[in-house]
């Protein structure tokens, strides 16, 4: 077995906007619907897959990544994982980063805590589950979920700390592949809405 026989690429989707997405607003626990918009990314990322078969479909137990999954054609393969949830923003939830900065100036969830939610150690070994599930199917394995937990399992993949998410944004809709280069983690696609 070759090496890239061995290994599989893994597809990452970030749902479609809502109205929090588009205004900027942190948003973990809050169950938001995706907007009329949000609802044309997802039908457009099924669109993208084109029924690509997958080994396991992972998503986030928020609606807006299970809708998201259901509007791409992949719903009733998917397996619910608390571990794709995203980055809980404690009291947080619901502001914006400007609104954050008012009273902690510089903020970014990178770098400074989110009192009430999750560190970045905790979404990380979130993360690295997802990627050990992953590595372990026998297969390609696609995620849908949301921007900054994502954004963690993409730095993690790439054996790269946790806070380098932060050099990954991720547009809503898009479908972005993890794989391998020369036996290398790394990115093949990323923020692709085409």
């Amino acid at each position: 077995m070759s090496d890239r026989d061995a290994r599989h690429d893994l597809w990452v989707m970030r749902h479609g906007a809502t109205e929090w997405s588009v205004s900027g607003r942190h948003t973990s626990h809050t169950d938001l619907a995706l907007t009329d918009d949000g609802r044309k990314q997802a039908i457009a990322v099924g669109r993208v897959l084109d029924a690509r078969p997958f080994a396991r479909v992972l998503v986030s137990p928020l609606a807006r990544a299970r809708d998201t999954c259901e509007l791409a054609g992949y719903g009733p393969h998917a397996e619910v994982t608390d571990d794709l949830r995203e980055w809980d923003y404690g009291d947080y939830e619901g502001l914006t980063t400007p609104q954050i900065r008012e009273t902690v100036p510089d903020w970014t969830v990178w770098t400074a805590p989110c009192p009430g939610g999750e560190t970045i150690e905790e979404v990380a070994a979130r993360a690295d589950r997802v990627i050990a599930a992953a590595r372990a199917a026998d297969g390609e394995v696609a995620v849908f979920a949301h921007g900054h937990v994502l954004r963690v399992l993409t730095a993690r993949w790439c054996q790269l700390d946790a806070v380098e998410g932060r050099r990954f944004p991720l547009g809503t809709g898009t479908v972005n592949v993890l794989g391998y280069e020369h036996g290398f983690p790394g990115i093949r696609r990323w923020n692709d809405t085409i």
